[in-house]
């Protein structure tokens, strides 16, 4: 009898085989199904092929086929879980949740079997061998991956383990989908609709404006806030009304708390738990240890030292910071005032202006949102010679969402990139970077083209305006932009080791060098004009953009680096996890607490980045980075901030090499030495 679900699949499913665009319009809930479901079966017969095949094991029959295996689920997988992201719904979510465990147990068949594990071993150390010598290091790199990435999935524990490994990875795979499921339905399920306009004292006419459309959506008079952050963020910050900014800060905070209606703090404990155990069954002390032994870092004691050094050279400034805005409140409402959480980007504005005559209200006229793309497009035309021209042929996700082939200097095609900037209720809140296809190099010598997707949660356009950003927000574009160049200049062989499939520690360089342009008043004057009469930024404003770019900069830094603590904290654990979770937390951020918390509030029910994300015992990322970025820069500020030269080298030895060499190497090749701290110190004002 013929599988007639196989056979629909070969026949009709977009993700039978390789389209030139992933196939959105024909996309549906049930296809996903059945690519994953038939795709699944596929690979099993791939591996079950390269298992049996009674040639000696070598790089092509083994490694290079266990790459090229699975196809099908590849696409399926990737589509079902970049648009949980980005554009959910309860059908898709519940078609994650049934699918999770198939995929996780599939990964597990694969990392765990016997016979794949003993050819790729063998791989290995013919590779270790004299013979292996032959081998590009891009080739050699990949076997080492290979085998190690079977290593940590349970391929060398005994086989009285390997029953407990996989329940492990099954549980944890089904709670980090739980995790972000609550997080999204919690941000959506809270709403502070306002009727009187008293109650919008102190809000710029652009945030009543979307508002109003908010509320208008929905079928409703008056005015809408969200706990989105185009909403919650301009809400805090300008209100004049404490007691609305208060209610909803506690709105934020509360999410996912114990005790509501989408609590993660069992979700928190289980994942914190369970992936100690998985480390120490793979025969790590800790899940950070596990982690980091495929670091730049290598070591939660380097990590520990660089969070401590920064603690030691911003928190003093950081208190002053503080202090100066408890200062500005009280010579406002009294001696006796009393600042809380909810005031402090209320008063913090207020210095600002003070200081400065700035806020993001002064810059958004001269950031609308297209002029802004032009600017950062410009950008990469200025240093590497790009072009982007609209692609009205590629298939969507949204309507939100565009397209753009990249094409070199000379018109050659080197990537397309997704772009999709407006919050929605299917979509996760923040901003990233993702893939859909990866570029690779096949035997004939066709560069196959990367697709790249830049995910962002802007402020919408109203009926008076268009989209309008904030200085910030240009920087979220810049960093998110940074990530998509890495994927979009990767020149490599192999499918596996191009783009952002670096280090953790290493894949935020790309992203936060591109943000040192932010501050620069010749990138500044490219593209930021008024929206209504088109006249270039005054100089004036440029100037005092510049003189606070130092304004609260090191508690801007402390902020991070108590995210980078707790997360540490966390994934350095030996015991199971009992403690409280709000008490755990005040324990990790005793050094980097400046301000009182509310008592009920938990950030580790919403830490999406640490409990459902990949940075896991990896969120000091951002700031070892920095570090790399701020040093990197400082080759342009000396050779010319567009220097085509130094843009060409950076863009060869560093963002075109995927994980080809290891990422020092690959820093060295670039800067001509490893990086050191003192440009961070020096670029936020902290070290002269």
């Amino acid at each position: 009898m013929k599988n007639r679900n196989a056979e629909k699949v070969n026949s009709c499913n977009p993700f039978r085989e390789e389209n030139k665009y992933t196939p959105f319009d024909l996309v549906t809930v049930e296809n996903i199904r059945e690519a994953i479901v038939e795709g699944i079966k596929e690979e099993d017969a791939e591996i079950e092929a390269l298992v049996s095949n009674p040639a000696a094991p070598t790089f092509e029959n083994t490694v290079l086929a266990l790459e090229e295996s699975g196809g099908m689920l590849e696409r399926a997988s990737t589509v079902m879980f970049n648009l949980l992201s980005a554009c959910t719904s309860d059908e898709l979510q519940a078609l994650s949740q049934e699918m999770a465990p198939l995929l996780t147990e599939h990964s597990n068949n694969i990392s765990m079997n016997a016979g794949l594990f003993q050819r790729v071993k063998a791989v290995k150390e013919w590779a270790d061998s004299a013979d292996g010598k032959a081998l590009s290091e891009e080739d050699r790199r990949m076997i080492d991956g290979t085998y190690e990435g079977f290593e940590r999935s349970g391929a060398t524990l005994p086989e009285e383990k390997k029953p407990r490994f996989r329940e492990i990875t099954m549980q944890l795979s089904q709670l980090g989908l739980q995790f972000s499921e609550n997080n999204l339905k919690a941000t959506n399920a809270y709403q502070m609709h306002l009727t009187d306009e008293a109650d919008l004292a102190g809000l710029p006419d652009r945030v009543k404006e979307q508002a109003a459309a908010a509320a208008a959506e929905k079928g409703k008079e008056g005015w809408l806030f969200t706990l989105q952050a185009p909403s919650y963020g301009p809400f805090v910050t300008y209100s004049d009304n404490r007691e609305l900014r208060k209610k909803l800060f506690y709105a934020s905070v509360l999410r996912c708390t114990k005790g509501t209606e989408f609590d993660n703090s069992e979700i928190v404990r289980q994942i914190v738990n369970l992936r100690q155990e998985l480390a120490q069954l793979l025969g790590y002390k800790c899940f950070a240890d596990y982690v980091l032994s495929r670091r730049m870092a290598g070591s939660s004691k380097a990590v520990y030292e660089l969070l401590n050094q920064l603690i030691d050279s911003y928190r003093p400034t950081a208190v002053q910071e503080l202090e100066d805005v408890r200062q500005k409140a009280r010579e406002m409402e009294g001696e006796d005032f009393e600042m809380k959480p909810w005031d402090l980007a209320y008063y913090s504005h207020k210095l600002q202006l003070e200081k400065y005559n700035l806020d993001s209200e002064m810059t958004r006229p001269y950031f609308p949102l297209q002029q802004v793309i032009d600017g950062v497009f410009g950008l990469a035309t200025t240093l590497y010679g790009i072009t982007f021209r609209p692609n009205t042929e590629c298939p969507l996700y949204h309507p939100d969402v565009k397209a753009f082939d990249v094409l070199e200097a000379d018109g050659t095609p080197l990537a397309l990139i997704y772009t999709d900037f407006f919050p929605r209720e299917s979509k996760q809140g923040g901003a990233w970077m993702t893939e859909y296809k990866d570029q690779w190099l096949d035997d004939a010598g066709v560069n196959h083209l990367p697709h790249v997707s830049v995910v962002m949660n802007f402020s919408k356009p109203t009926p008076e305006r268009p989209a309008l950003l904030t200085l910030g927000e240009v920087g979220t574009l810049l960093h998110e932009f940074g990530h998509a160049l890495h994927g979009m200049f990767s020149h490599v062989k192999r499918r596996n080791m191009g783009g952002t499939k670096v280090y953790w520690d290493f894949v935020e360089l790309p992203s936060q060098f591109m943000e040192n342009y932010l501050l620069e008043p010749e990138f500044l004057r490219s593209f930021a004009r008024h929206y209504e009469t088109g006249d270039p930024m005054p100089e004036d404003l440029i100037d005092r953009i510049l003189k606070a770019r130092y304004y609260n900069v090191a508690s801007g830094c402390l902020r991070q680096v108590s995210f980078g603590l707790l997360d540490m904290d966390y994934y350095t654990l030996t015991e199971p996890l009992t403690e409280d979770l709000r008490a755990f937390e005040d324990r990790s951020w005793a050094p980097t607490q400046l301000m009182e918390r509310v008592p009920e509030s938990c950030m580790s029910v919403q830490f999406g980045h640490i409990m459902s994300g990949g940075y896991g015992a990896g969120y000091y990322s951002y700031k070892w980075a920095e570090v790399l970025d701020a040093d990197a820069f400082g080759a342009f500020k000396e050779e010319g901030l567009f220097n085509k030269e130094t843009a060409a080298r950076f863009r060869r030895e560093l963002l075109s090499k995927g994980n080809t060499r290891e990422p020092m190497d690959l820093y060295v090749a670039f800067r001509g030495r490893k990086p050191n701290i003192n440009a961070l110190l020096q670029r936020d004002g902290i070290k002269q």
